[in-house]
């Protein structure tokens, strides 16, 4: 189903906020973990290794620059965390996309960045390649579309780098002395490097219209149809993009056609739009599979059916096929059972995905994780590594153990599903009511006990209101953190030190802000008074790492998914959980679980 979208005339767009400017002055910590912090912060740390002082400007004033949109030639000394290569001439860094380390190229002057000494640049051609640059590219497009940073480099160095990038995340934005840092394990790989994504999101804008004509009403007028696809790198215009190899097959046939009806349906258009290409899987047995289609629809009914039985689903039409027939359909052998594939357009139908053994049904237009194929490497890993014994109870005969899951951020219960079997008590809390009417189905279709594994909504800077410690004892509890790009609030991270969990396992899609928030369980973060931070008042942390990794959701890209294991520090427990949250936390119309 088409999203709005509002026109852009394809400007450039380097404007920072005022939170921006105001952190990338400082060279402290970090904020966000935004793109322009990680960019700053390697633009730094190269300076300082060729030894050139991030003031050289200051102290050459007569040093003069490239022109904009000048050709310049330069050598690429490195990768940056955001997927960049960075060269260093005459103390100014260039950053310039699509490239490797050794590489000697050609690139455009677009931006002087002065005061932080940088230039953004757009690439041009290769003089001289580097010896890491091995791969074709599988996509025509790459190195003009802004999706992909990655594919002319082979995988092994793309998982070395997305390691380094872990690495470089928590020397730059945790504040860690080196010493509370263990070593970054090596980066797990997808097992799909083309072909894994299950959702893609192609867009196309509309023509430029006065406001006045908007209000009234009218319709645009459409000179033919507009370019479909993804943003030209360093841009906000639109490229036309007929397919995608990191999609899915059935994302991409679902593209095809997606982008046939809008050809024809464009003059009915009132604005531009996103369009949603969101797979998903009916699991069928084999012996139904043999081509008629009298069995497949047998097949789709009796999944419907089940999914009445087992979960209070809204929707429980599955496309079996598209207004094409069958051809859009793709089928995939996995074992006992036939994965038929198909391509949901519409945001509001229902999706299916299959982890491992674990069915998920969601909104095909809500978020849920976009390669299933490195899910069971994650699950798995966490399952290792969740239930390690407590380090502080070591001079105890009997140690608890731990039996209880928090599953903050718990979305649609992914992980909530995936690991209950691992503990007495589990709950799912996020402040989405419509995420949590998603994770009680799925627990209903993954056979949960009720008793057992409970979701509710609310805040997560309120959840451990909802806890009680009778229950939910935290030296016999572990807390799952899966929180968006920004992080956790430091209010989150008061209450998580307050409550004091035996252990965490803290899974993030933006690793420099993970870094930052482990950096407050690990030192501490500051007292707050009447919605202020206390300078110089800090709540004591309790946490020490236990170990860091990096898992490759995005191959191709610079994206990479991190996952920190914390243990509480031996010596912290008695002193440091002794508070209790007072009664008005729970007051808030916050559900109690009893």
């Amino acid at each position: 189903m088409a999203q709005k979208r509002q026109f852009n005339e394809g400007k450039r767009h380097f404007k920072k906020n005022k939170k921006q400017k105001q952190s990338a002055g400082t060279g402290t910590g970090t904020t966000d973990g935004s793109n322009e912090e990680v960019l700053l912060a390697d633009v730094r740390q190269l300076l300082q290794d060729t030894k050139l002082a991030a003031t050289s400007n200051e102290q050459d004033p007569k040093r003069e620059l490239p022109e904009q949109w000048s050709e310049v030639d330069l050598t690429i000394r490195e990768l940056s965390s955001t997927g960049d290569g960075l060269a260093e001439k005459d103390g100014q860094v260039y950053v310039v996309p699509f490239t490797a380390p050794g590489d000697i190229i050609t690139a455009k002057v677009v931006k002087h960045i002065p005061d932080q000494s940088y230039t953004l640049t757009d690439f041009l051609s290769v003089k001289t390649p580097s010896q890491h640059r091995t791969e074709t590219p599988q996509c025509k497009y790459f190195a003009q579309c802004s999706g992909c940073q990655f594919q002319h480099l082979p995988y092994s160095y793309q998982l070395a780098h997305k390691k380094r990038i872990v690495e470089k995340a928590y020397a730059n934005f945790s504040n860690l002395p080196l010493s509370s840092i263990p070593a970054v394990r090596d980066t797990v790989g997808s097992p799909l490097q083309y072909g894994y994504r299950t959702k893609l999101t192609p867009h196309f804008d509309g023509p430029p219209m006065a406001r006045s004509e908007r209000r009234a009403g009218a319709m645009p007028k459409w000179e033919g149809v507009p370019p479909i696809g993804f943003m030209l790198k360093g841009t906000r215009k639109t490229m036309d993009i007929e397919d995608c190899p990191i999609g899915t097959e059935a994302v991409r046939k679902g593209m095809r056609r997606e982008r046939a009806r809008v050809t024809r349906e464009i003059a009915t258009y009132r604005r531009g739009a996103t369009l949603l290409l969101r797979e998903s899987t009916l699991r069928v047995e084999k012996d139904v599979t043999n081509g008629d289609e009298e069995h497949l629809g047998k097949a789709k009914s009796d999944e419907a059916e089940s999914k009445t039985a087992n979960g209070d689903v809204s929707n429980v039409d599955k496309p079996v096929a598209s207004s094409d027939g069958l051809t859009d359909m793709v089928m995939e052998d996995r074992g006992e059972y036939m994965h038929q594939k198909t391509c949901i357009t519409d945001s509001k139908a229902t999706s299916t995905e299959y982890v491992e053994n674990f069915r998920f049904d969601n909104p095909a237009g809500s978020f849920f994780q976009n390669n299933n194929s490195i899910l069971p490497s994650v699950t798995q890993y966490i399952r290792d590594n969740i239930l390690a014994p407590p380090t502080h109870a070591a001079s105890t005969s009997d140690p608890p153990q731990i039996k209880n899951l928090i599953d903050a951020y718990c979305g649609s219960g992914f992980f909530t599903v995936t690991l209950s079997s691992l503990f007495q008590n589990s709950i799912g809390i996020d402040i989405s009511p419509q995420s949590i009417v998603s994770a009680r189905t799925n627990a209903g279709l993954n056979r949960l006990p009720e008793d057992s594994a409970q979701f509710i909504a609310s805040d997560a800077n309120d959840l451990f209101a909802a806890i009680t410690r009778e229950k939910f004892p935290p030296s016999e509890t572990v807390v799952v953190i899966d929180p968006p790009r920004k992080g956790c609030d430091k209010d989150f991270v008061r209450q998580l030190l307050q409550y004091g969990p035996e252990r965490v396992v803290y899974v993030s899609c933006n690793v420099h802000s993970q870094a930052r928030d482990v950096g407050w369980l690990v030192q501490g973060v500051e007292e707050q008074a009447n919605g202020e931070d206390l300078p110089g008042k800090m709540q004591r942390g309790l946490y020490e790492i236990e170990s860091l990794r990096g898992f490759d959701f995005f191959p191709q890209t610079g994206h990479v998914e991190g996952v920190a294991v914390l243990r509480k520090k031996r010596d912290g427990d008695e002193e440091t959980v002794s508070g209790v949250l007072s009664g008005a936390s729970a007051e808030a119309g916050v559900q109690r679980i009893l």
